[in-house]
């Protein structure tokens, strides 16, 4: 069949731009001129460059540093204080990068995408930079004393832009993983080739010292800077779930012999393994999700000697595992609630993690863990504002910083309630709104279902202040395909599954109108990626249940998406539409070969980025161009760059998200209602 819209695919054509300003033109004289917008535009970016906010530290050694956005830095500044300082809550700050100046002094719009620092003395640090935001980025060495970049002519390793990463293997040394011309990327445009660089030498002369296929999704490679256990793990990615690994050893690589389906951490004298599927050994199960430990030298020479450190259960999963120097903790879920256990390295007992914060949503990582013991934990919820703490595993964490409320959160409530599926399968989702309700009231739905990504109770200052405090309430499905009930939840939703993720939300929906917390007329949803393809799917399979819809840099044509940008990489997730028996299912799920022009659908927004690489604008330009054509109500808006988050600094996210919730202000409670 022949794609009438096929042309739009061409991201920076002239004819395929021409369209997007027309369409942009039409949204901004509409959706922009409504007083509402310039409101929340404003409220939200006050939130988002308010002077109050956490500065989030990254410790190295008796410094802390930060990076920091605002009105006046709105690509942000790198910045520095001692660690004494940081803790008194100073506000004396050295600038140590300001990548506005930098963007201007280069003529790039340069986006700051994150640094690694050298062990032990962390005087350099190599620092990734994108223009406008995209997954392309390239990575110089900085030297944080000096607070210049290190240029190739001064021996400064340089990598150019591409998707790819430098990891420092000691002063002088890294390894490099990019693309180095014709083979060297796989289909899904990631690098396939790992080479080591020596310092002061030219990139063409690095020596290749691991590849991948073309046909996997990429190469890479961790270094574990512990004294004494200097660990060189690689790994050839199969697919976006499964990879086999490799550990250096006495010059050589050795193949670990572990599931692919599964994740591996190599720490001190010790292996961990994750299994995402049940994973029987010499007759013993061990479940899908659990975690495992095992003597490193013993594992490599044959030995299957497990220490269970977490087994799932039907309503608790692993959601993430740290280190400290001696320790590994656990962030559990238990019915989407995280509790902390803390086991001691070779001991393996676990123990609660003390004085850990009783809050819905609590993260945790170490300070430095290769030299201590020290963490740092956040503890949030829909209405209280992130508590940043620091502390030993043992002892009552101490209150770093202190969130600073963006709305009134009085009269509101947090319930979690379990809506049942088709298959009767038990969903749990979360409802913020009036404590006391007295009717139905506009609603937005949220969800991911995908890519076993955990949907928790986090705090949101913007979904607040512009939905909440004016009397919204805000539902969060916690459906199959994510991860909160580990990795068997996440299994439930893929590929020819994939319906059970768009029942699971149609369930929650119902729920809500049927419990009266809303009517369909007042329901919305948005979402983005594979967000976006969820509320794509609920604009084509239950158009009846919803007033509103907002769809944002989605994925909706799933016959094209793995021959668009990253698209290849997500098969495990979707299938392969290229294979007859894989589209016969994929093609339930492809909204935008759904469309009906018969059906009434709701008003949808799509939005998308021009300098999105990685999933592609044409699934949101040929989606509008389709509705269009029906004469549907749609209203589209791209921006022109900023990446897969839509926006690549505060002014732009201060636009997109005013856009989305005039939008569903305009719809969803309109004037009078």
């Amino acid at each position: 069949m022949t794609d009438e819209f096929a042309w739009l695919e061409n991201v920076e054509g002239d004819d395929a731009l021409d369209w997007v300003r027309k369409l942009n033109a039409l949204t901004e004289g509409d959706l922009f001129t409504d007083p509402l917008f310039e409101q929340l535009r404003a409220s939200t970016l006050e939130i988002l460059e308010a002077d109050d906010r956490i500065p989030m530290p990254m410790f190295h050694g008796d410094s802390v540093l930060n990076f920091w956005t605002d009105a006046e830095h709105r690509r942000g500044i790198l910045r520095r204080m001692s660690r004494e300082a940081y803790q008194a809550e100073s506000t004396d700050w050295e600038t140590v990068l300001d990548v506005d100046a930098l963007g201007a002094a280069e003529g790039e719009s340069w986006v700051f995408q994150g640094m690694s620092t050298r062990q032990p003395d962390r005087r350099r640090a190599l620092i990734a930079l994108s223009p406008g935001g995209s997954d392309s980025s390239v990575t110089r060495e900085f030297d944080l004393v000096e607070k210049r970049f290190i240029p190739p002519e001064e021996g400064g390793f340089v990598r150019p832009l591409a998707k790819g990463s430098l990891t420092w293997i000691d002063d002088d040394t890294v390894y490099v993983a990019n693309d180095f011309g014709p083979g060297s990327l796989t289909k899904s445009g990631y690098p396939r080739i790992v080479k080591r660089w020596e310092r002061a030498t030219e990139l063409d002369d690095a020596v290749t010292v691991f590849e991948a296929e073309e046909s996997d999704v990429g190469a890479g490679v961790v270094v574990s800077t512990l004294a004494d256990y200097p660990h060189h793990t690689f790994s050839r990615r199969l697919d976006f779930y499964t990879a086999r690994r490799w550990i250096l050893r006495d010059g050589n690589l050795e193949q670990i012999d572990a599931p692919e389906h599964g994740t591996v951490s190599v720490r001190e004298r010790w292996l961990f393994i994750n299994p995402r599927t049940d994973w029987t050994v010499d007759g013993t199960t061990y479940a899908g999700g659990s975690l495992l430990a095992a003597n490193l030298d013993g594992y490599l020479s044959g030995e299957r000697e497990f220490r269970v450190l977490f087994a799932p259960t039907e309503t608790a999963s692993l959601a993430t595992y740290t280190f400290t120097r001696h320790h590994v903790v656990l962030s559990i879920l238990e019915d989407v609630r995280n509790h902390l256990e803390v086991l001691d390295l070779g001991v393996w007992e676990p123990r609660p993690f003390t004085g850990a914060p009783d809050l819905w949503s609590v993260a945790v990582g170490p300070v430095d863990p290769d030299e201590s013991d020290e963490c740092l934990l956040i503890g949030d919820d829909f209405l209280n504002p992130a508590t940043l703490f620091i502390g030993t595993v043992d002892e009552e964490p101490a209150v770093l910083r202190t969130g600073v409320p963006r709305f009134d959160p009085s009269g509101l409530s947090i319930e979690q309630r379990f809506a049942t599926s088709a298959d009767g399968t038990r969903i749990p989702y979360f409802l913020v709104g009036p404590e006391d309700r007295t009717g139905p009231s506009a609603t937005l739905l949220g969800g991911y279902g995908g890519f076993e990504v955990s949907r928790q109770a986090v705090y949101g200052g913007i979904l607040g202040r512009s939905w909440l405090a004016r009397g919204g309430t805000y539902a969060l499905a916690n459906i199959r395909g994510g991860g909160e009930y580990g990795p068997k939840w996440h299994q439930a939703g893929l590929r020819e599954n994939r319906h059970r993720v768009y029942e699971d939300f149609e369930a929650v929906a119902r729920d809500l109108i049927d419990t009266g917390v809303t009517t369909a007329a007042q329901l919305g949803t948005s979402g983005g990626s594979n967000g976006g393809l969820l509320v794509g799917n609920m604009y084509v399979r239950s158009p009846e249940l919803f007033g509103a819809i907002v769809c944002q840099v989605p994925l909706l044509d799933m016959k094209r998406y793995p021959h668009l940008l990253a698209g290849a990489s997500w098969m495990a997730e979707y299938g392969d539409p290229d294979v007859a028996e894989d589209w016969e299912f994929i093609q339930t799920f492809s909204p935008y070969h759904l469309v009906d022009p018969a059906k009434t659908y709701p008003p949808m927004l799509l939005t998308t980025s021009t300098r999105d690489d990685r999933v592609h604008p044409g699934h949101a330009r040929k989606m509008a161009a389709l509705l269009t054509k029906h004469g549907l109500d749609v209203s589209y808006w791209e921006n022109i760059e900023g990446g897969h988050g839509g926006a690549a600094d505060a002014p732009q996210q201060a636009v997109m998200q005013a856009l989305s919730f005039t939008f569903l202000t305009r719809h969803l409670m309109p004037p009078g209602a």
